[in-house]
C-alpha cells in the first residue's frame, strides 16, 4: 500500500474504541473517538508528498448500510478508499486551477466551528461569530477603499458571491417590468460562474454583451463605452458591467478605473470579480494593479484561494448594504425571533441562505495567528513564484511565453520549429500529464488564443525559487522525452 494511504488508514484506527460506541448512544463517546480519529489522522498525513492522488479511479462500490458500525472502522474506510483519490491542491507544487495552500490556523478553525455548529443566519442565534463575521466584512471593505455604508456577507465562494451581487444590481437598477430590456457587459475572460449567474437571474443570451480585449486579455474600456452608448440609443437599459481583477485563464486584471468612469457617466452598476485576485489589495507593492476597485459598487473575494483558507470561505462586499437588503430581505413571522435589538441585519436578509454555517471563523483565527502583515507577504511570495517560472521559461530552448507572470499565473507552450503547431501542442499537453504521473507537480493545461498552453498559478507559501525552476525543467525534459518515443 502507498504510504499516504497507509498512513491515512493507521491514522484513524484507535488503540481501543470506546465500550459500545457503536451501538450505543453514548455521545461523550463517539465524540472522544471522532477526537481523537481526527488528531491521529492530521498527525499521520502531515504534508502531501504528491500533488497527484495518492490513489487513482473512482472507489468502489460504498453503501449505506442498515445497522452501524463502529466509527474507526467507517473513518478508516473513508481514509482508505476516499480521500486518497483527489489531488492534493495544498502542495506546494499543485500550479493547476486556483490552489487552495489552506494554512494549519484554519484547518483548526474549520473544525472548531465544525464542533460547535453554530447557525450564522441571525444575530441572536450566533453573537459572537456574527461579530467576527461584520469585523472581517469590515475589514475587507477597508482593504479595497469602500465607504463606511460598505457591508457584506461569507458565502460558499465565488460564484456565489456572481450571482448574489447580479441579483443586488438587478434589482437596483432595473424596474421588475424592465428586467428583458437590461443589458450585461462581460469579456471573453469573464469567470463562467457570472454567466450561469445572469441565466440564474433571468437574463437571457441576447442581453449579454461581449466586450473586446486588449493585447493583455482585458476589457476594452473604449469598446464598452461603445457598446453602452449602442445600446442606450437603442433604447436598451444597460445597467451592469462585470470586470475582473484576476482572471482564471492568464490573471489579467481589467482597467478598472477606467471601466469604472464609464459605469459612472451611465449609472451602471460595477461588480468586480476579485474571487482570486482582491488578494493583491493586501500586498502593499501590488495592489496598485487593482486602483479603481474602491468605485466598485460590489467585490467578490475567496479566502479559500489566496489567503489560505480550506473550501467554503467565499465572500461579497458590497458599497451600500441597503441594496443586499432591498434584494434579499423577505418579511415572515418565524424568523422575527432570530432579530437582536440594536443589532446589525441578519445575515440571512443579506443573501440567499438562511441556514448558514460560521464560515468567517476559520479566516479570523488564520488572520489572529498570521497577522495582515504576513498575510500580505504571502501573496507577494505568489507573485515572486510565477516570476521566477517565467524567468526560467525564457531561458529554456523550444518553449514559448504565452502570457507573462500576471497575479501569480503564467502560461507557456513548446514551440519548437521541427514541430507543427499540432504537434507542438499534442507535446505541451503531453508533458504536463507525464509530470502529474511522476508526483513531482501538477499543472494545469488551457487555451490561449486557440492554442493549446500550460498554466501555472503558483499560492503555496511553502513553494521556492527551485521548486518553479525545476518544474519548467522537468516540462522540457517530458516533452523530449515523449518527442523522442514519437520518433522511434
Amino acid at each position: 500500500m502507498d504510504q499516504p494511504r497507509a498512513a491515512a488508514e493507521a491514522a484513524v484506527e484507535p488503540d481501543s474504541e470506546p465500550a459500545g460506541a457503536a451501538a450505543s448512544d453514548d455521545g461523550a463517546a463517539r465524540q472522544a473517538a471522532a477526537i481523537d480519529a481526527l488528531a491521529r489522522a492530521i498527525e499521520a498525513l502531515g504534508a502531501p508528498l504528491s500533488p497527484a492522488p495518492a490513489v487513482r479511479g473512482a472507489p468502489p462500490a460504498l453503501r449505506v448500510p442498515e445497522r452501524g458500525r463502529p466509527l474507526a472502522e467507517a473513518a478508516a474506510e473513508l481514509a482508505r478508499e476516499v480521500l486518497p483519490r483527489a489531488a492534493r491542491s495544498d502542495h506546494p507544487r499543485f500550479f493547476a486551477f486556483i490552489p487552495s495552500p489552506a494554512s494549519a490556523a484554519s484547518r483548526l478553525g474549520d473544525a472548531l466551528t465544525a464542533a460547535f455548529n453554530p447557525q450564522a443566519g441571525a444575530w441572536r442565534q450566533a453573537e459572537g461569530p456574527a461579530a467576527i463575521e461584520a469585523a472581517l466584512i469590515r475589514w475587507m471593505a477597508n482593504a479595497a477603499g469602500f465607504p463606511e455604508s460598505a457591508g457584506g456577507l461569507f458565502m460558499g465562494g465565488g460564484s456565489a458571491a456572481n450571482l448574489t451581487a447580479v441579483v443586488a444590481a438587478r434589482d437596483a437598477k432595473l424596474h421588475p417590468e424592465k428586467r428583458m430590456d437590461g443589458t450585461v457587459y462581460v469579456s471573453a475572460e469573464t469567470h463562467s460562474s457570472v454567466l450561469r449567474a445572469l441565466a440564474v437571474a433571468g437574463f437571457l443570451p441576447g442581453q449579454i454583451r461581449r466586450v473586446a480585449l486588449d493585447e493583455a486579455f482585458r476589457m476594452d474600456a473604449d469598446d464598452l463605452a461603445r457598446l453602452v452608448e449602442a445600446d442606450l440609443a437603442a433604447g436598451r437599459r444597460p445597467f451592469l458591467v462585470v470586470a475582473t481583477a484576476g482572471t482564471t485563464n492568464v490573471g489579467a486584471v481589467d482597467p478598472l478605473d477606467r471601466i469604472a468612469a464609464v459605469c459612472a457617466r451611465r449609472g451602471l452598476w460595477l461588480h468586480v470579480d476579485g474571487a482570486f485576485g482582491a488578494s493583491a489589495l493586501l500586498s502593499p507593492a501590488r495592489r496598485a494593479l487593482l486602483k479603481g476597485v474602491e468605485f466598485a459598487d460590489s467585490l467578490s473575494w475567496d479566502a479559500h484561494k489566496w489567503l489560505f483558507q480550506t473550501y467554503g470561505c467565499g465572500a461579497l462586499i458590497v458599497r451600500d448594504q441597503r441594496r443586499l437588503e432591498q434584494a434579499f430581505r423577505v418579511e415572515t413571522d418565524y424568523l422575527r425571533d432570530g432579530d437582536l435589538p440594536g443589532a446589525a441585519p441578519n445575515f440571512w436578509d443579506l443573501g440567499l441562505e438562511t441556514s448558514r454555517p460560521a464560515r468567517a471563523l476559520k479566516l479570523w483565527l488564520t488572520l489572529q495567528t498570521m497577522g495582515s502583515e504576513a498575510a500580505g507577504a504571502a501573496v507577494e511570495h505568489g507573485f515572486r513564484l510565477a516570476e521566477w517560472a517565467e524567468d526560467e521559461i525564457r531561458r529554456t530552448p523550444g518553449w514559448r511565453l504565452v502570457t507573462p507572470a500576471s497575479m501569480a499565473i503564467v502560461t507557456f507552450r513548446m514551440d519548437d520549429v521541427a514541430c507543427s503547431a499540432e504537434q507542438a501542442d499534442a507535446l505541451t499537453l503531453e508533458a504536463g500529464r507525464r509530470l502529474e504521473r511522476s508526483g513531482f507537480a501538477f499543472v494545469g493545461a488551457t487555451r490561449v488564443e486557440g492554442r493549446a498552453a500550460l498554466r501555472i498559478c503558483a499560492l503555496h507559501p511553502d513553494a521556492t525559487e527551485q521548486d518553479m525552476r525545476e518544474t519548467v525543467r522537468r516540462l522540457a525534459a517530458e516533452a523530449r522525452a515523449s518527442q523522442r518515443e514519437l520518433a522511434r
